[in-house]
């Protein structure tokens, strides 16, 4: 008798169950959508038994995360575990010391795990500096795992970061903290709990589902509308034409190419891959979320908006109650406010400034850095003491800063991440000043400023004096342009113009400090710093450089594909918030059948775009 059918299928049933780190389980790929019919048709036999419901999630969140991570699953678990069993010992201890150590103790658990996989090199390379020691990097987990299994099975050289720890590590601690806050009460079952930390469709690359916000949600009855079926099946397909048009497609293409080697390309070719990031980025984590909110309420469970057109907001501020909205809610609830926030300074502002001194004086290597950050830092202080009237802003301020610079962090442990939250910092607080000026202290600020770039611009020819003389002249003749309307005081009024106008000059700004972030992405720890800073350097110098304005025209032809999707992706992004909802609910309240020609129709041309190798969603790397 033949048996090699059942050989055969044996074999392709473990290779489709066994982990592959070159084939992860990505929501653009066939794989997914049959695990997830696979889910939905199982789902449908348990809806109605709602711990069997979560116990069956949870068991198929795991297997999705092992798909994508292999023996980090682990981590996962234990994750899960001990945030579980603190949460109940947060619970039943009183108020008071011992419930504010169980709390210290929870939370302290979940961040020395991530800070092992997240930061082992920079804390690494940190001792060394300091002590003049000569300490490698070593994987203890991959040690134990080689004991255990008699082998060496696993490299002890490289510490490997799990995808998606900080999302799941931030979904830990926000139980902790609701519980210690009494938000909420603790989940009753391990199994429950492990379903609200492993949901899979958020559970690699957000959004980041505050506790107090989804637990209630595991204890609800089964329901899905007709309207909210329609709008899970639209974010489905509005996520994979985000991702696989506006993102994968230009940066295979055109971004990905340039940021490798920017001296290879023009300055022209470099400021429109720099602007072009910004769509990818945006169509690669959005188009995620999107997908994520569709998949989950197709079992009637809802996620926290993520992103509300970011590229809309007026400043910097703004913009990061646009832009994954999770994190910064997060960040502001449990970072921000616990600093002190608006109200005043407190032990936690001083050690994030003390901690971030010495964090910039390592990435850099230079002790003046720490220098002048404490330096400022003490000049403030005295200022408050001074005039006590400013306390209050100038500790908003502090405590703002010091919330991006870890939000910088967050992502990642060198010096662009540095950089890249700094600018954000520094732009919130450029608004806030910049907000109560005069229209005609304004006008006269710029055009200093402005003034000041040209003559070091003139005097020492750096690129970068270039490009700020360019910007600063742009926001220069805004504002005098405020303030000749303002003298003439013309009838008509112009604040669309004016928003317009503030809605650019934010893009322009939260693009260029994209620059930092993009050129560390995707890097190893040891190298992330040094290429990170010459990429940024080098597509500055060529920015900033002589352009041969006669090639731009040819250029424009060559990518024309390219500039044609980066276009009509930043039109469909700027189109009326009300135009969009409408358009989302005429294509949810579709009759089913041509519902569904039209997402074989959506489908079809966008897999026309698919690359050679689909692409990781950016986030998976945070």
């Amino acid at each position: 008798m033949n048996t090699d059918w059942l050989l055969d299928i044996f074999n392709s049933a473990r290779h489709l169950l066994a982990f592959d780190e070159s084939a992860p389980l990505l929501f653009t790929e066939f794989y997914f959508w049959a695990f997830f019919a696979f889910v939905m048709v199982v789902f449908s036999v348990l809806q109605r038994k709602i711990l069997a419901r979560n116990t069956f999630l949870f068991a198929v969140s795991l297997f999705f995360y092992y798909k994508t991570s292999g023996i980090f699953i682990l981590i996962l678990l234990f994750a899960t575990l001990a945030s579980f069993l603190v949460g109940r010992a947060i619970y039943a201890s009183r108020k008071g010391a011992a419930r504010n150590a169980v709390l210290a103790l929870g939370v302290a658990v979940n961040l020395l795990v991530l800070c092992y996989f997240k930061y082992a090199y920079f804390i690494t390379d940190m001792v060394n500096g300091i002590f003049n020691t000569d300490f490698a990097v070593i994987d203890y987990f991959a040690v134990i795992g080689n004991a255990l299994t008699g082998s060496a099975a696993f490299s002890v050289e490289t510490i490997m970061l799990p995808v998606g720890i900080s999302f799941y590590t931030f979904q830990c601690i926000s139980y902790l903290m609701d519980i210690y806050r009494e938000r909420i009460k603790p989940v009753d079952n391990i199994l429950n709990y492990g379903f609200y930390v492993s949901f899979f469709p958020q559970l690699v690359a957000g959004p980041i589902v505050r506790a107090n916000e989804f637990i209630h949600q595991l204890y609800r009855p089964y329901s899905l509308s007709r309207r909210h079926f329609g709008m899970a099946v639209f974010w489905i397909v509005n996520g994979l034409a985000k991702k696989i048009i506006l993102s994968d497609y230009i940066a295979v293409n055109f971004i990905d190419r340039v940021f490798e080697n920017p001296i290879m390309y023009s300055g022209f070719e470099n400021l429109t891959a720099l602007f072009g990031y910004s769509l990818q980025v945006y169509a690669d984590f959005s188009g995620y979320t999107d997908i994520a909110t569709g998949v989950a309420l197709m079992m009637g469970f809802y996620l926290p908006q993520n992103f509300n057109s970011p590229y809309k907001a007026p400043n910097a501020a703004n913009f990061w109650k646009r832009w994954h909205m999770s994190l910064s809610r997060w960040l502001q609830d449990y970072l921000y406010i616990s600093m002190g926030g608006n109200r005043n300074a407190s032990f936690g502002t001083y050690l994030v400034i003390a901690t971030v001194a010495v964090v910039a004086t390592i990435l850099s290597g230079n002790i003046w850095v720490a220098v002048v950050i404490l330096t400022l830092a003490s000049s403030l202080a005295i200022f408050v003491v001074l005039r006590p009237d400013k306390r209050k802003f100038i500790t908003t301020n502090i405590n703002s800063m010091n919330t991006m610079l870890l939000g910088g962090l967050w992502h990642g442990a060198s010096w662009n991440f540095m950089i890249w939250g700094g600018l954000n910092g520094i732009g919130m607080i450029i608004f806030k000043i910049w907000k109560p000026m005069g229209i005609y202290v304004r006008a006269i600020v710029s055009v200093a400023i402005c003034a000041l770039c040209c003559y070091i611009a003139y005097t020492t020819q750096w690129p970068f004096f270039n490009i700020a003389v360019v910007w600063m002249g742009a926001i220069a003749l805004g504002a005098v342009l405020r303030a000749l309307y303002n003298i003439c005081r013309i009838p008509f009024q112009l604040s669309w113009l004016e928003r317009a106008w503030a809605i650019s000059q934010t893009f322009v700004f939260i693009t260029f400090t994209r620059l930092f972030f993009r050129s560390g992405s995707n890097l190893d720890p040891a190298e992330a710093n040094e290429t990170a800073w010459n990429t940024a350097k080098n597509m500055v110098n060529q920015i900033g450089g002589h352009w041969n304005i006669s090639l731009i025209p040819e250029m424009t032809v060559h990518y024309a594909n390219i500039f044609a999707l980066i276009v009509i992706g930043m039109i469909i992004h700027w189109l009326p918030s009300r135009l969009k909802r409408r358009y989302r609910l005429c294509f949810a309240m579709l009759p089913l059948p041509v519902m569904a020609v039209a997402v074989v129709a959506i489908v079809f041309v966008v897999y026309q775009f698919v690359t050679a190798d689909l692409q990781k969603f950016i986030y998976f790397q945070f």
